[in-house]
């Protein structure tokens, strides 16, 4: 038999041979960080503390960026402390654990947009249908079922890399601990590992992205047939979110599912930092910044804290 030695820990690579990435971790990433966490933030304030905003588009927009500051906190802050020291180690319960995380934000955070993209579907084209289709209950429903199908989700592609012996190499190519990069390292047959990577990745990402597009195929010929109606305000609110939308499928799809073995490293990290750090940082800005009624819900809970102070 061939003499190997079994990985008890393993080294993330904070950038590929020849590169420096110093820019990215000490600037590019900690603003994104900050960014993020500031405008997921704000949200969750502005749509707890104003009555008018206690709708179900806005109570899955709060639980929305709930989870996308647990999913920047998850790679962001430990990639740039582990750059700054030079310490790179993790220890397998580490790595799985972050791989566990990761996979179930990413589940949970295309569950949640797809659950929004069928809200206003259903807003704008069954209004009268609207309060009882979402009602709270099966707003509730929904939440639960994302969450608890996520766990399953992650826990079933966690335990199937975890299974699989890792010899020789501990060095995972990657900023963070993730599947693909595990399966580079892996001693053992990674076929299933694969199939089940593609099968799971193209029902998830595809249906997804399908209910998404198919909701505001509805929305915009909706809005196109009503007289008088500018589609301006739809297609300023819709487009924005399809885009990140593909944003995020496209890169987490360009990560999981091209062959672990040929892929290259650099591209791998790039791809991955956007679908974990941009979709976090740019919702906020989508939902805040293009929305009157946030906006306005700032101006008057700023006001309220102003005349409750005098």
């Amino acid at each position: 038999m061939a003499n190997f030695t079994m990985v008890t820990e393993f080294l993330l690579l904070s950038s590929p041979d020849g590169w420096n990435m110093s820019f990215l971790y000490f600037t590019v990433y900690p603003l994104m960080y900050v960014g993020a966490l500031l405008g997921n933030l704000l949200i969750i304030t502005i749509t707890t503390a104003d009555h008018t905003l206690h709708t179900p588009m806005y109570f899955f927009l709060r639980n929305l960026s709930i989870l996308d500051m647990c999913f920047v906190s998850i790679t962001v802050p430990n990639t740039c402390v582990n750059y700054l020291t030079g310490n790179r180690v993790i220890s397998v319960a580490g790595c799985a654990s972050q791989i566990f995380l990761v996979i179930f934000c990413a589940y949970v955070e295309i569950m949640f947009l797809s659950i929004m993209a069928w809200d206003r579907y259903v807003a704008i084209c069954q209004p009268l249908q609207y309060p009882i289709i979402m009602n709270p209950q099966f707003c509730v429903r929904m939440t639960l079922s994302s969450l608890l199908s996520g766990l399953m989700y992650a826990g079933v592609h966690t335990g199937n890399t975890f299974r699989l012996s890792f010899c020789q190499s501990n060095v995972v190519h990657q900023f963070f601990c993730d599947v693909p990069s595990l399966l580079r390292l892996s001693c053992s047959d990674i076929t299933s590992n694969m199939v089940l990577l593609f099968v799971s990745t193209i029902i998830v990402g595809g249906g997804s992205f399908g209910i998404i597009i198919m909701s505001y195929i509805h929305i915009f010929s909706t809005v196109l047939k009503v007289p008088n109606k500018a589609p301006g305000k739809a297609f300023s609110t819709c487009i924005p979110h399809i885009l990140v939308v593909s944003i995020f499928l496209s890169s987490s799809i360009g990560v999981y599912l091209r062959p672990s073995a040929n892929s290259d490293t650099l591209q791998h990290m790039l791809l991955s930092a956007v679908y974990t750090m941009v979709p976090p940082f740019l919702n906020p800005l989508i939902y805040s910044l293009r929305n009157k009624q946030v906006k306005d819900a700032v101006r008057r809970v700023i006001q309220r804290q102003l005349f409750s102070r005098k």
